[in-house]
Protein backbone atom coordinates (compact mmCIF):
# COMPACT_ATOMS: atom_id res chain seq x y z
CA UNK A 1 0.00 0.00 0.00
CA UNK A 2 2.90 2.33 0.71
CA UNK A 3 3.56 2.83 -2.99
CA UNK A 4 0.04 3.94 -3.91
CA UNK A 5 -0.64 7.69 -4.35
CA UNK A 6 -3.25 7.72 -1.59
CA UNK A 7 -0.69 6.57 0.97
CA UNK A 8 1.35 9.78 0.73
CA UNK A 9 1.67 11.48 4.13
CA UNK A 10 -1.18 13.94 4.52
CA UNK A 11 1.31 16.76 5.02
CA UNK A 12 2.42 16.31 1.42
CA UNK A 13 -1.02 17.17 0.09
CA UNK A 14 -2.13 19.64 2.77
CA UNK A 15 -2.70 23.25 1.89
CA UNK A 16 -0.90 25.25 4.57
CA UNK A 17 -3.19 28.19 3.96
CA UNK A 18 -6.18 26.23 5.22
CA UNK A 19 -5.40 26.60 8.91
CA UNK A 20 -8.96 27.43 9.80
CA UNK A 21 -9.67 24.42 11.99
CA UNK A 22 -8.60 25.60 15.41
CA UNK A 23 -9.25 28.39 17.81
CA UNK A 24 -12.57 29.84 18.83
CA UNK A 25 -13.65 32.04 15.96
CA UNK A 26 -16.83 34.06 15.71
CA UNK A 27 -16.68 35.73 12.32
CA UNK A 28 -19.72 37.96 12.64
CA UNK A 29 -19.52 38.65 16.36
CA UNK A 30 -22.80 36.89 17.09
CA UNK A 31 -21.58 35.03 20.16
CA UNK A 32 -19.15 37.63 21.47
CA UNK A 33 -21.76 40.39 21.39
CA UNK A 34 -23.49 41.17 24.66
CA UNK A 35 -27.19 40.38 24.72
CA UNK A 36 -28.22 44.04 24.52
CA UNK A 37 -26.19 44.61 21.36
CA UNK A 38 -27.79 44.29 17.96
CA UNK A 39 -26.40 41.83 15.41
CA UNK A 40 -27.13 41.38 11.72
CA UNK A 41 -28.45 37.92 10.74
CA UNK A 42 -25.92 37.15 8.00
CA UNK A 43 -26.21 34.28 5.60
CA UNK A 44 -24.94 34.50 2.02
CA UNK A 45 -26.51 37.95 2.05
CA UNK A 46 -28.52 39.68 4.74
CA UNK A 47 -31.44 37.39 5.54
CA UNK A 48 -34.90 38.92 5.42
CA UNK A 49 -38.52 37.90 5.24
CA UNK A 50 -39.44 34.41 4.20
CA UNK A 51 -35.81 33.25 3.91
CA UNK A 52 -35.00 34.45 7.44
CA UNK A 53 -37.77 32.31 8.94
CA UNK A 54 -36.43 29.27 7.09
CA UNK A 55 -32.82 29.60 8.21
CA UNK A 56 -32.54 27.58 11.45
CA UNK A 57 -29.51 29.60 12.61
CA UNK A 58 -31.51 32.84 12.71
CA UNK A 59 -35.17 31.85 12.90
CA UNK A 60 -36.87 32.92 16.16
CA UNK A 61 -40.42 31.94 15.24
CA UNK A 62 -42.96 34.00 17.15
CA UNK A 63 -40.18 35.69 19.15
CA UNK A 64 -39.48 38.22 16.37
CA UNK A 65 -40.40 41.62 17.79
CA UNK A 66 -42.67 44.05 15.96
CA UNK A 67 -39.62 46.19 15.17
CA UNK A 68 -37.74 43.18 13.75
CA UNK A 69 -40.78 42.14 11.71
CA UNK A 70 -40.93 45.61 10.13
CA UNK A 71 -37.18 45.76 9.48
CA UNK A 72 -36.93 42.27 7.95
CA UNK A 73 -40.13 42.10 5.91
CA UNK A 74 -41.79 39.61 8.25
CA UNK A 75 -45.00 41.52 8.90
CA UNK A 76 -47.96 39.40 7.89
CA UNK A 77 -45.83 36.25 7.58
CA UNK A 78 -46.36 35.52 11.28
CA UNK A 79 -49.39 35.69 13.59
CA UNK A 80 -49.44 39.01 15.51
CA UNK A 81 -48.49 37.63 18.94
CA UNK A 82 -44.88 37.97 20.17
CA UNK A 83 -43.70 35.13 22.43
CA UNK A 84 -40.44 35.18 24.36
CA UNK A 85 -37.96 32.32 24.01
CA UNK A 86 -38.83 31.16 27.54
CA UNK A 87 -42.52 30.88 26.65
CA UNK A 88 -41.63 29.01 23.46
CA UNK A 89 -39.51 26.64 25.53
CA UNK A 90 -42.34 25.93 27.99
CA UNK A 91 -44.77 25.30 25.14
CA UNK A 92 -42.43 22.89 23.37
CA UNK A 93 -41.59 20.95 26.54
CA UNK A 94 -45.32 20.64 27.21
CA UNK A 95 -45.82 19.29 23.69
CA UNK A 96 -42.89 16.86 23.95
CA UNK A 97 -44.21 15.41 27.17
CA UNK A 98 -47.46 14.48 25.43
CA UNK A 99 -45.63 11.92 23.29
CA UNK A 100 -45.64 8.44 24.80
CA UNK A 101 -43.30 6.92 22.19
CA UNK A 102 -39.62 7.99 22.63
CA UNK A 103 -38.96 7.92 18.87
CA UNK A 104 -41.72 10.51 18.38
CA UNK A 105 -39.93 12.79 20.84
CA UNK A 106 -36.68 12.22 18.93
CA UNK A 107 -38.29 13.14 15.62
CA UNK A 108 -39.94 16.23 17.11
CA UNK A 109 -36.57 17.40 18.48
CA UNK A 110 -34.81 16.77 15.15
CA UNK A 111 -37.52 18.79 13.40
CA UNK A 112 -36.96 21.61 15.88
CA UNK A 113 -33.19 21.52 15.30
CA UNK A 114 -33.78 21.92 11.56
CA UNK A 115 -36.27 24.74 12.12
CA UNK A 116 -34.94 26.80 15.06
CA UNK A 117 -31.39 26.00 16.15
CA UNK A 118 -31.15 28.27 19.19
CA UNK A 119 -34.46 27.11 20.64
CA UNK A 120 -33.40 23.47 20.17
CA UNK A 121 -30.19 24.03 22.13
CA UNK A 122 -31.91 26.07 24.82
CA UNK A 123 -34.35 23.21 25.34
CA UNK A 124 -31.52 20.69 25.50
CA UNK A 125 -29.36 22.74 27.89
CA UNK A 126 -32.20 23.64 30.27
CA UNK A 127 -33.71 20.12 30.31
CA UNK A 128 -30.59 18.03 29.81
CA UNK A 129 -31.45 15.19 32.21
CA UNK A 130 -34.88 14.72 30.61
CA UNK A 131 -33.83 15.10 26.97
CA UNK A 132 -30.40 13.44 26.94
CA UNK A 133 -31.93 9.91 26.68
CA UNK A 134 -33.99 11.18 23.72
CA UNK A 135 -31.27 12.80 21.59
CA UNK A 136 -28.76 10.12 22.53
CA UNK A 137 -28.79 6.65 24.07
CA UNK A 138 -31.08 4.78 24.28
CA UNK A 139 -33.52 6.43 21.80
CA UNK A 140 -30.87 7.26 19.18
CA UNK A 141 -30.31 3.52 18.75
CA UNK A 142 -33.90 2.98 17.65
CA UNK A 143 -33.65 6.08 15.46
CA UNK A 144 -30.62 4.61 13.64
CA UNK A 145 -32.40 1.29 13.14
CA UNK A 146 -35.31 3.16 11.49
CA UNK A 147 -33.31 6.02 9.96
CA UNK A 148 -34.28 5.16 6.39
CA UNK A 149 -37.97 5.40 7.27
CA UNK A 150 -37.76 8.60 9.31
CA UNK A 151 -35.20 10.38 7.08
CA UNK A 152 -36.46 13.82 6.06
CA UNK A 153 -33.56 16.19 5.55
CA UNK A 154 -29.76 15.66 5.44
CA UNK A 155 -28.08 16.73 8.67
CA UNK A 156 -24.48 16.09 7.69
CA UNK A 157 -22.24 14.82 4.89
CA UNK A 158 -22.60 11.36 3.38
CA UNK A 159 -19.35 10.26 1.71
CA UNK A 160 -19.75 6.98 -0.15
CA UNK A 161 -17.41 4.82 -2.23
CA UNK A 162 -18.93 6.51 -5.29
CA UNK A 163 -16.96 9.63 -4.26
CA UNK A 164 -13.55 7.87 -4.23
CA UNK A 165 -10.95 10.23 -5.67
CA UNK A 166 -13.00 13.38 -5.05
CA UNK A 167 -13.60 13.44 -1.28
CA UNK A 168 -12.01 16.90 -1.02
CA UNK A 169 -14.62 18.23 -3.47
CA UNK A 170 -17.39 16.67 -1.40
CA UNK A 171 -16.09 18.34 1.78
CA UNK A 172 -16.14 21.69 -0.03
CA UNK A 173 -19.87 21.21 -0.65
CA UNK A 174 -20.53 21.69 3.08
CA UNK A 175 -21.51 25.36 3.49
CA UNK A 176 -19.61 26.07 6.72
CA UNK A 177 -15.84 26.59 6.46
CA UNK A 178 -14.68 27.08 10.07
CA UNK A 179 -15.19 23.47 11.16
CA UNK A 180 -13.58 22.62 14.49
CA UNK A 181 -15.06 19.19 15.30
CA UNK A 182 -15.96 16.31 12.96
CA UNK A 183 -17.68 13.19 14.27
CA UNK A 184 -17.40 10.40 11.70
CA UNK A 185 -18.75 6.84 11.60
CA UNK A 186 -18.82 4.05 9.05
CA UNK A 187 -21.86 2.56 10.78
CA UNK A 188 -20.39 -0.91 11.31
CA UNK A 189 -20.86 -1.15 15.07
CA UNK A 190 -23.62 1.22 16.16
CA UNK A 191 -23.97 1.03 19.96
CA UNK A 192 -24.73 -2.62 20.71
CA UNK A 193 -26.92 -2.92 17.62
CA UNK A 194 -24.37 -3.99 15.02
CA UNK A 195 -23.94 -2.97 11.38
CA UNK A 196 -26.47 -0.26 10.48
CA UNK A 197 -24.49 1.07 7.50
CA UNK A 198 -25.43 4.53 6.30
CA UNK A 199 -28.20 4.74 8.90
CA UNK A 200 -25.55 5.21 11.58
CA UNK A 201 -25.69 8.97 10.79
CA UNK A 202 -27.90 9.41 13.86
CA UNK A 203 -24.81 8.88 16.03
CA UNK A 204 -22.61 11.74 14.67
CA UNK A 205 -25.65 14.05 14.59
CA UNK A 206 -26.49 13.20 18.22
CA UNK A 207 -22.90 13.44 19.44
CA UNK A 208 -22.38 16.87 17.87
CA UNK A 209 -25.62 18.24 19.30
CA UNK A 210 -24.13 17.30 22.68
CA UNK A 211 -20.79 18.92 21.81
CA UNK A 212 -22.79 22.15 21.48
CA UNK A 213 -25.27 21.74 24.33
CA UNK A 214 -22.84 20.33 26.91
CA UNK A 215 -19.48 21.66 25.72
CA UNK A 216 -20.46 24.95 24.11
CA UNK A 217 -18.92 24.30 20.67
CA UNK A 218 -20.75 26.48 18.12
CA UNK A 219 -23.16 24.45 15.92
CA UNK A 220 -21.66 25.97 12.78
CA UNK A 221 -18.24 24.57 13.81
CA UNK A 222 -19.57 20.98 13.97
CA UNK A 223 -19.77 18.55 11.04
CA UNK A 224 -21.37 15.07 11.21
CA UNK A 225 -20.06 12.66 8.56
CA UNK A 226 -21.01 9.12 7.58
CA UNK A 227 -18.54 7.12 5.51
CA UNK A 228 -20.61 4.68 3.45
CA UNK A 229 -18.53 1.67 2.34
CA UNK A 230 -21.57 -0.64 2.17
CA UNK A 231 -23.18 -2.86 4.79
CA UNK A 232 -23.22 -6.57 5.62
CA UNK A 233 -26.68 -6.25 7.17
CA UNK A 234 -28.89 -8.43 4.96
CA UNK A 235 -32.06 -6.82 6.29
CA UNK A 236 -30.89 -3.38 5.17
CA UNK A 237 -29.62 -4.66 1.81
CA UNK A 238 -33.13 -5.94 1.13
CA UNK A 239 -34.94 -2.90 2.56
CA UNK A 240 -36.49 -0.66 -0.11
CA UNK A 241 -36.24 2.30 2.28
CA UNK A 242 -32.51 1.87 3.04
CA UNK A 243 -30.67 5.12 2.22
CA UNK A 244 -27.12 3.78 1.74
CA UNK A 245 -25.11 1.80 -0.82
CA UNK A 246 -26.69 -1.59 -1.38
CA UNK A 247 -23.46 -3.61 -1.47
CA UNK A 248 -21.28 -5.62 0.88
CA UNK A 249 -18.75 -3.70 2.96
CA UNK A 250 -15.43 -2.74 1.42
CA UNK A 251 -12.49 -4.19 3.34
CA UNK A 252 -8.70 -4.44 3.23
CA UNK A 253 -6.78 -2.15 0.92
CA UNK A 254 -9.90 -0.63 -0.67
CA UNK A 255 -11.19 0.42 2.76
CA UNK A 256 -7.78 1.66 3.98
CA UNK A 257 -7.19 3.78 0.87
CA UNK A 258 -10.65 5.32 1.05
CA UNK A 259 -10.22 6.26 4.73
CA UNK A 260 -6.75 7.64 4.01
CA UNK A 261 -8.12 9.85 1.26
CA UNK A 262 -10.77 11.06 3.70
CA UNK A 263 -8.27 11.87 6.46
CA UNK A 264 -5.98 13.74 4.06
CA UNK A 265 -8.89 15.70 2.60
CA UNK A 266 -10.12 16.71 6.06
CA UNK A 267 -6.70 18.06 6.99
CA UNK A 268 -6.32 19.86 3.67
CA UNK A 269 -9.76 21.48 3.85
CA UNK A 270 -9.96 22.34 7.55
CA UNK A 271 -6.37 22.52 8.74
CA UNK A 272 -4.18 20.90 11.35
CA UNK A 273 -6.38 21.66 14.35
CA UNK A 274 -9.72 20.16 13.34
CA UNK A 275 -10.71 17.42 15.82
CA UNK A 276 -11.79 14.18 14.13
CA UNK A 277 -13.73 11.90 16.46
CA UNK A 278 -14.06 8.29 15.26
CA UNK A 279 -17.39 6.86 16.36
CA UNK A 280 -18.79 3.32 16.29
CA UNK A 281 -16.24 1.72 13.99
CA UNK A 282 -15.80 -2.06 14.34
CA UNK A 283 -12.90 -3.22 16.53
CA UNK A 284 -10.66 -4.33 13.66
CA UNK A 285 -10.79 -0.85 12.09
CA UNK A 286 -11.10 1.33 15.20
CA UNK A 287 -7.74 0.41 16.72
CA UNK A 288 -5.94 0.59 13.38
CA UNK A 289 -7.35 4.03 12.51
CA UNK A 290 -6.51 5.48 15.93
CA UNK A 291 -2.98 4.06 15.81
CA UNK A 292 -2.41 5.15 12.21
CA UNK A 293 -3.55 8.76 12.52
CA UNK A 294 -2.83 9.74 16.14
CA UNK A 295 0.63 11.06 15.21
CA UNK A 296 -0.45 13.01 12.11
CA UNK A 297 -3.94 14.28 13.00
CA UNK A 298 -5.94 15.54 15.98
CA UNK A 299 -7.97 12.33 16.42
CA UNK A 300 -9.98 10.78 19.24
CA UNK A 301 -11.99 7.56 19.45
CA UNK A 302 -14.85 7.97 21.89
CA UNK A 303 -15.54 4.24 22.15
CA UNK A 304 -11.93 3.49 23.13
CA UNK A 305 -10.74 6.69 24.83
CA UNK A 306 -13.90 8.54 25.90
CA UNK A 307 -15.40 5.48 27.55
CA UNK A 308 -12.07 4.79 29.25
CA UNK A 309 -11.84 8.32 30.61
CA UNK A 310 -15.36 8.45 32.04
CA UNK A 311 -15.10 4.97 33.62
CA UNK A 312 -11.73 5.84 35.16
CA UNK A 313 -13.30 9.01 36.61
CA UNK A 314 -15.98 6.89 38.31
CA UNK A 315 -13.34 4.51 39.67
CA UNK A 316 -11.25 7.39 41.03
CA UNK A 317 -14.33 8.90 42.69
CA UNK A 318 -15.39 5.53 44.13
CA UNK A 319 -12.10 5.19 45.97
CA UNK A 320 -13.25 7.96 48.31
CA UNK A 321 -16.17 5.73 49.32
CA UNK A 322 -14.15 2.51 49.45
CA UNK A 323 -11.09 4.00 51.14
CA UNK A 324 -8.75 2.20 48.74
CA UNK A 325 -6.29 3.09 46.02
CA UNK A 326 -6.77 1.90 42.44
CA UNK A 327 -3.68 -0.29 42.83
CA UNK A 328 -5.43 -2.19 45.66
CA UNK A 329 -8.13 -3.47 43.30
CA UNK A 330 -8.43 -6.45 40.98
CA UNK A 331 -10.44 -5.65 37.84
CA UNK A 332 -12.39 -8.11 35.73
CA UNK A 333 -13.95 -7.13 32.39
CA UNK A 334 -16.63 -8.93 30.43
CA UNK A 335 -15.87 -7.78 26.90
CA UNK A 336 -12.46 -7.32 25.30
CA UNK A 337 -13.25 -4.99 22.41
CA UNK A 338 -12.73 -1.26 21.95
CA UNK A 339 -14.35 -0.17 25.21
CA UNK A 340 -12.97 -2.96 27.40
CA UNK A 341 -9.35 -2.76 26.31
CA UNK A 342 -9.46 1.05 26.17
CA UNK A 343 -10.67 1.29 29.78
CA UNK A 344 -8.20 -1.37 30.91
CA UNK A 345 -5.26 0.45 29.34
CA UNK A 346 -6.15 3.81 30.91
CA UNK A 347 -6.60 2.17 34.36
CA UNK A 348 -3.18 0.52 33.97
CA UNK A 349 -1.64 3.87 32.97
CA UNK A 350 -3.20 5.64 35.96
CA UNK A 351 -1.95 2.98 38.41
CA UNK A 352 1.49 3.15 36.80
CA UNK A 353 1.63 6.92 37.31
CA UNK A 354 0.45 6.60 40.93
CA UNK A 355 2.82 3.79 41.94
CA UNK A 356 5.76 4.21 39.60
CA UNK A 357 5.43 0.57 38.52
CA UNK A 358 5.95 -0.26 34.82
CA UNK A 359 2.71 -0.45 32.88
CA UNK A 360 3.48 -4.08 31.98
CA UNK A 361 3.22 -4.82 35.72
CA UNK A 362 0.09 -2.77 36.41
CA UNK A 363 -1.74 -4.57 33.58
CA UNK A 364 -1.53 -7.74 35.67
CA UNK A 365 -4.16 -6.29 38.04
CA UNK A 366 -6.63 -6.36 35.15
CA UNK A 367 -8.30 -9.44 33.63
CA UNK A 368 -10.54 -9.72 30.58
CA UNK A 369 -13.16 -12.26 29.53
CA UNK A 370 -14.19 -12.55 25.89
CA UNK A 371 -16.56 -14.94 24.10
CA UNK A 372 -14.10 -17.81 24.58
CA UNK A 373 -13.58 -17.24 28.32
CA UNK A 374 -10.81 -15.75 30.43
CA UNK A 375 -7.95 -14.31 28.39
CA UNK A 376 -4.84 -16.17 29.58
CA UNK A 377 -1.32 -16.68 28.24
CA UNK A 378 -2.05 -20.12 26.78
CA UNK A 379 -4.42 -18.39 24.31
CA UNK A 380 -1.98 -15.66 23.30
CA UNK A 381 -1.10 -16.95 19.82
CA UNK A 382 -4.75 -16.97 18.72
CA UNK A 383 -5.64 -13.51 20.12
CA UNK A 384 -6.12 -10.27 18.18
CA UNK A 385 -3.25 -7.86 18.77
CA UNK A 386 -5.23 -5.53 21.06
CA UNK A 387 -6.09 -8.41 23.42
CA UNK A 388 -2.56 -9.79 23.74
CA UNK A 389 -1.32 -7.43 26.53
CA UNK A 390 -4.07 -8.87 28.77
CA UNK A 391 -3.11 -12.54 28.40
CA UNK A 392 -1.76 -13.31 31.89
CA UNK A 393 -0.54 -16.55 33.41
CA UNK A 394 -3.54 -18.44 34.81
CA UNK A 395 -5.58 -21.56 34.38
CA UNK A 396 -8.30 -21.13 31.70
CA UNK A 397 -11.86 -20.27 32.77
CA UNK A 398 -14.53 -20.92 30.18
CA UNK A 399 -17.14 -18.41 31.38
CA UNK A 400 -17.70 -15.31 33.51
CA UNK A 401 -18.75 -17.07 36.72
CA UNK A 402 -15.67 -19.29 36.46
CA UNK A 403 -13.49 -16.19 36.06
CA UNK A 404 -15.16 -14.40 39.01
CA UNK A 405 -14.61 -17.42 41.28
CA UNK A 406 -11.00 -17.83 40.14
CA UNK A 407 -9.86 -14.18 40.05
CA UNK A 408 -12.07 -12.84 42.90
CA UNK A 409 -12.23 -9.30 41.47
CA UNK A 410 -13.21 -6.26 43.50
CA UNK A 411 -14.44 -4.45 40.36
CA UNK A 412 -16.61 -6.02 37.64
CA UNK A 413 -16.97 -4.06 34.38
CA UNK A 414 -19.26 -5.02 31.50
CA UNK A 415 -18.51 -3.86 27.95
CA UNK A 416 -19.82 -6.93 26.15
CA UNK A 417 -22.78 -5.43 24.31
CA UNK A 418 -24.83 -8.42 25.49
CA UNK A 419 -27.68 -7.90 27.94
CA UNK A 420 -28.25 -9.85 31.17
CA UNK A 421 -24.78 -11.42 31.25
CA UNK A 422 -24.20 -10.34 34.87
CA UNK A 423 -26.42 -13.13 36.17
CA UNK A 424 -27.66 -13.48 39.74
CA UNK A 425 -24.93 -16.07 40.34
CA UNK A 426 -22.22 -13.69 39.10
CA UNK A 427 -23.46 -10.69 41.12
CA UNK A 428 -23.94 -12.76 44.29
CA UNK A 429 -20.39 -14.09 43.91
CA UNK A 430 -19.14 -10.47 43.73
CA UNK A 431 -21.11 -9.70 46.92
CA UNK A 432 -19.67 -12.76 48.68
CA UNK A 433 -16.10 -11.71 47.90
CA UNK A 434 -16.52 -7.97 48.62
CA UNK A 435 -18.17 -5.82 51.27
CA UNK A 436 -18.94 -3.15 48.61
CA UNK A 437 -18.62 -4.69 45.13
CA UNK A 438 -18.15 -2.14 42.36
CA UNK A 439 -20.30 -3.20 39.39
CA UNK A 440 -20.37 -1.26 36.13
CA UNK A 441 -22.81 -2.51 33.46
CA UNK A 442 -21.76 -0.22 30.64
CA UNK A 443 -23.25 -1.63 27.42
CA UNK A 444 -25.72 0.51 25.47
CA UNK A 445 -28.61 0.86 24.85
CA UNK A 446 -30.48 -0.08 28.04
CA UNK A 447 -31.64 -3.42 26.62
CA UNK A 448 -28.00 -4.48 26.22
CA UNK A 449 -26.92 -3.62 29.81
CA UNK A 450 -25.24 -6.57 31.53
CA UNK A 451 -27.67 -6.17 34.45
CA UNK A 452 -30.17 -3.60 35.67
CA UNK A 453 -29.67 -1.28 38.62
CA UNK A 454 -32.46 -3.06 40.48
CA UNK A 455 -30.78 -6.44 39.98
CA UNK A 456 -27.40 -5.13 41.18
CA UNK A 457 -28.83 -3.60 44.37
CA UNK A 458 -31.20 -6.50 45.11
CA UNK A 459 -28.71 -9.31 44.53
CA UNK A 460 -26.04 -7.58 46.68
CA UNK A 461 -28.59 -6.62 49.38
CA UNK A 462 -27.98 -2.93 48.72
CA UNK A 463 -24.18 -3.12 49.06
CA UNK A 464 -23.18 -2.59 45.42
CA UNK A 465 -21.73 0.60 44.04
CA UNK A 466 -23.40 0.54 40.62
CA UNK A 467 -22.89 2.42 37.40
CA UNK A 468 -24.30 1.91 33.91
CA UNK A 469 -23.90 3.19 30.36
CA UNK A 470 -27.58 3.99 29.81
CA UNK A 471 -29.79 5.68 32.42
CA UNK A 472 -31.69 3.71 35.09
CA UNK A 473 -34.36 5.09 37.42
CA UNK A 474 -33.70 5.29 41.19
CA UNK A 475 -34.17 1.98 43.00
CA UNK A 476 -35.88 1.46 46.38
CA UNK A 477 -34.55 -1.47 48.41
CA UNK A 478 -35.32 -2.15 52.07
CA UNK A 479 -36.69 1.36 52.55
CA UNK A 480 -33.63 3.11 51.07
CA UNK A 481 -33.45 4.86 47.70
CA UNK A 482 -30.38 4.22 45.57
CA UNK A 483 -29.41 6.55 42.72
CA UNK A 484 -27.57 4.63 39.97
CA UNK A 485 -24.56 6.40 38.49
CA UNK A 486 -24.38 6.73 34.72
CA UNK A 487 -20.92 6.33 33.21
CA UNK A 488 -21.97 8.40 30.23
CA UNK A 489 -19.34 9.53 27.73
CA UNK A 490 -21.23 12.83 27.61
CA UNK A 491 -19.39 13.76 30.80
CA UNK A 492 -16.06 13.66 28.97
CA UNK A 493 -16.04 14.30 25.23
CA UNK A 494 -17.73 17.76 25.18
CA UNK A 495 -15.30 19.18 27.76
CA UNK A 496 -12.36 17.38 26.19
CA UNK A 497 -13.26 18.80 22.78
CA UNK A 498 -13.62 22.32 24.16
CA UNK A 499 -10.25 22.03 25.92
CA UNK A 500 -8.53 20.86 22.73
CA UNK A 501 -10.09 23.66 20.67
CA UNK A 502 -9.45 26.50 23.09
CA UNK A 503 -5.78 25.50 23.48
CA UNK A 504 -5.33 24.94 19.75
CA UNK A 505 -4.18 21.37 20.37
CA UNK A 506 -2.54 19.57 17.46
CA UNK A 507 -2.55 16.02 18.93
CA UNK A 508 -4.44 14.02 21.59
CA UNK A 509 -2.39 12.16 24.21
CA UNK A 510 -3.33 9.79 27.05
CA UNK A 511 -2.25 12.35 29.66
CA UNK A 512 -5.07 14.61 28.42
CA UNK A 513 -7.58 11.78 28.99
CA UNK A 514 -6.20 11.26 32.50
CA UNK A 515 -6.57 15.00 33.14
CA UNK A 516 -10.22 14.80 32.02
CA UNK A 517 -10.88 11.81 34.31
CA UNK A 518 -9.33 13.51 37.32
CA UNK A 519 -11.24 16.75 36.64
CA UNK A 520 -14.55 14.87 36.49
CA UNK A 521 -13.84 12.81 39.63
CA UNK A 522 -12.93 16.01 41.52
CA UNK A 523 -16.47 17.32 40.99
CA UNK A 524 -18.13 14.47 42.88
CA UNK A 525 -19.02 15.82 46.34
CA UNK A 526 -19.68 14.18 49.70
CA UNK A 527 -23.39 14.81 49.15
CA UNK A 528 -23.22 12.81 45.90
CA UNK A 529 -21.41 9.97 47.68
CA UNK A 530 -24.10 9.93 50.38
CA UNK A 531 -26.68 9.22 47.65
CA UNK A 532 -24.57 6.42 46.19
CA UNK A 533 -23.39 8.48 43.20
CA UNK A 534 -19.91 8.24 41.74
CA UNK A 535 -20.66 10.88 39.08
CA UNK A 536 -22.02 14.42 39.55
CA UNK A 537 -25.57 15.10 38.30
CA UNK A 538 -26.00 16.22 34.68
CA UNK A 539 -27.92 19.31 35.77
CA UNK A 540 -24.68 21.34 35.97
CA UNK A 541 -22.97 19.65 33.01
CA UNK A 542 -21.77 22.91 31.44
CA UNK A 543 -19.89 23.80 34.60
CA UNK A 544 -18.43 20.29 34.64
CA UNK A 545 -17.41 20.61 30.98
CA UNK A 546 -15.73 23.97 31.62
CA UNK A 547 -13.63 22.47 34.41
CA UNK A 548 -12.70 19.46 32.28
CA UNK A 549 -11.84 21.76 29.36
CA UNK A 550 -9.58 23.86 31.60
CA UNK A 551 -7.70 20.79 32.89
CA UNK A 552 -7.33 19.32 29.39
CA UNK A 553 -6.11 22.67 28.03
CA UNK A 554 -3.63 23.02 30.91
CA UNK A 555 -2.22 19.56 30.18
CA UNK A 556 -2.03 20.42 26.45
CA UNK A 557 0.04 23.50 27.24
CA UNK A 558 2.25 21.49 29.64
CA UNK A 559 2.92 18.90 26.92
CA UNK A 560 3.85 21.58 24.40
CA UNK A 561 1.02 20.57 22.07
CA UNK A 562 -0.96 23.84 22.23
CA UNK A 563 -0.85 26.44 19.45
CA UNK A 564 -3.16 29.14 20.86
CA UNK A 565 -0.70 31.40 22.64
CA UNK A 566 -0.36 33.03 25.04
CA UNK A 567 -2.09 30.74 27.54
CA UNK A 568 -5.12 32.31 29.23
CA UNK A 569 -4.53 33.21 32.88
CA UNK A 570 -7.81 31.65 34.05
CA UNK A 571 -8.61 28.66 31.85
CA UNK A 572 -11.95 27.91 33.55
CA UNK A 573 -13.21 31.45 32.89
CA UNK A 574 -11.86 31.28 29.35
CA UNK A 575 -13.73 28.01 28.79
CA UNK A 576 -16.97 29.48 30.14
CA UNK A 577 -16.62 32.62 28.03
CA UNK A 578 -15.96 30.52 24.90
CA UNK A 579 -19.20 28.57 25.16
CA UNK A 580 -21.99 29.06 22.64
CA UNK A 581 -25.11 30.67 24.10
CA UNK A 582 -28.48 29.63 22.64
CA UNK A 583 -30.25 32.80 23.79
CA UNK A 584 -31.92 34.69 20.93
CA UNK A 585 -30.06 37.71 19.57
CA UNK A 586 -31.71 41.03 18.76
CA UNK A 587 -31.64 41.91 15.05
CA UNK A 588 -31.31 45.40 13.66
Amino acid sequence: MGSTPTELPCEDVADNRSGVGGGISDVYGEDSATLDQLVTPWVTSVASGYSLMRDPRYNKGLAFTDKERDAHYLTGLLPPVVLSQDVQERKLMHNLRQYTVPLQRYMALMDLQERNERLFYKLLIDNVEELLPVVYTPTVGEACQKYGSIYRKPQGLYISLKEKGKILEVLKNWPQRGIQVIVVTDGERILGLGDLGCQGMGIPVGKLSLYTALGGIRPSACLPITIDVGTNNEKLLNDEFYIGLKQRRATGQEYAEFLHEFMCAVKQNYGEKVLVQFEDFANHNAFDLLSKYSDSHLVFNDDIQGTASVVLAGLIAAQKVLGKKLADHTFLFLGAGEAGTGIAELIALKISKETGAPIAETRKKIWLVDSKGLIVSSRKESLQHFKQPWAHEHEPAKDLIGAVNAIKPTVLIGTSGVGQTFTKEVVEAMATNNEKPLILALSNPTSQAECTAEQAYTWTKGRAIFGSGSPFDPVEYNGKTYLPGQANNCYIFPGLGLGLIMSGAIRVRDDMLLAASEALAAQVTEEHFANGLIYPPFSNIREISANIAACVAAKTYDLGLASNLPRAKDLVKFAESSMYSPVYRNYR
